[in-house]
């Protein structure tokens, strides 16, 4: 999927969002784990969707055995934490399901941190500016920046770089020891993304390192400072780089290209978990152990 609050899926329309929308609370840094989902509902956690903002009457998002359950089919949103963070380690556990929409190419979902600028400010109502940690099969890891707006309609600036080298199809994938490179418009594929790779449906790259499908995968977003490392299954997959919008101290600002600061309407720490697809297919899916904890500095 081409993609801060930590997203899963939608937001409720009650009183602390309508504060958020006054003036988000100043971003929290963990000092020990903190689970974001508790494994029996959405406190801590609001719904949004494109078709029906924070309202969900089709229950796209329901809670089930100790997990978030999102279904398939044409349905676009996101579950986003409530309170913002900072300087913090995000985990999740995803889990694929059965339905599709009967499109041909991958499972796709994605993880949203710093999740800026007004809910439905990007993808067509969908979700918030942010930058997406990839979860389509295959692309598990692969970085993409999702631009949009504020509640008054005005541009939220997202930004990163990365390293790369130049693979086999003459595409880029991360590598450490790379060419810095900044964002422009094309998703930064993980390290070992299979050149060449077709993305259909339940498929995978010759390296992955994500579990096959009807298994569970962790996902993890370190974000300390600028730099957003990213790991699945334990294994560090990619790194963003100079990401904007960063953290000075307590006080969170949207700087545009000509230089002038204005305070953003929230900025998230958190999951997005988003129910859209490659070709506009949306898939089933499921996540659990969903929580924050301290980003040590030699993660």
């Amino acid at each position: 999927m081409k993609l801060h609050h930590f997203l899963l899926a939608t937001a409720l329309l009650t009183s602390p969002l309508l504060e958020a929308e006054k003036g988000a609370a100043a971003p929290v840094t963990p000092r020990q784990a903190v689970a974001l989902f508790n494994g029996k509902d959405f406190s801590g956690l609001y719904i949004w969707l494109r078709a029906s903002g924070p309202k969900d009457p089709h229950e796209v998002f329901s809670v089930r055995d100790g997990a978030i359950h999102m279904k398939g089919g044409e349905h676009r949103g996101c579950v986003t934490t409530r309170r913002a963070y900072k300087d913090y380690h995000v985990s999740v556990e995803y889990k694929w399901g059965e339905q599709t929409d009967g499109g041909k190419y991958v499972r796709n979902s994605g993880l949203l941190v710093h999740a800026t600028g007004a809910d439905g400010g990007a993808g067509r109502n969908a979700w918030m500016p942010s930058l997406e940690i990839q979860l389509a099969q295959g692309c598990e890891g692969d970085l993409i920046v999702i631009r949009g707006k504020d509640k008054d309609g005005a541009v939220v600036k997202v930004d990163m770089a990365t390293h790369v080298r130049v693979a086999a199809d003459k595409k880029t994938r991360w590598d450490p020891k790379g060419k810095k490179v900044q964002y422009s418009g094309r998703q930064f594929w993980w390290k070992d993304h299979m050149p060449f790779f077709k993305e259909l449906l339940d498929t995978r790259g010759n390296k992955d390192v994500a579990s096959p499908k009807g298994e569970w995968t962790r996902v993890e977003a370190i974000c300390r400072g600028r730099t957003v490392t990213i790991k699945i299954n334990g294994v560090i997959v990619n790194q963003a780089v100079d990401v904007f919008p960063g953290h000075h101290h307590d006080v969170i600002f949207h700087q545009n290209t000509i230089g002038h600061e204005k305070p953003s309407d929230k900025l998230h720490a958190g999951i997005l978990v988003s129910p859209h697809a490659t070709g506009f297919q949306s898939t089933e899916n499921q996540f659990r152990h969903v929580k924050t904890d301290v980003a040590r500095q030699k993660e």
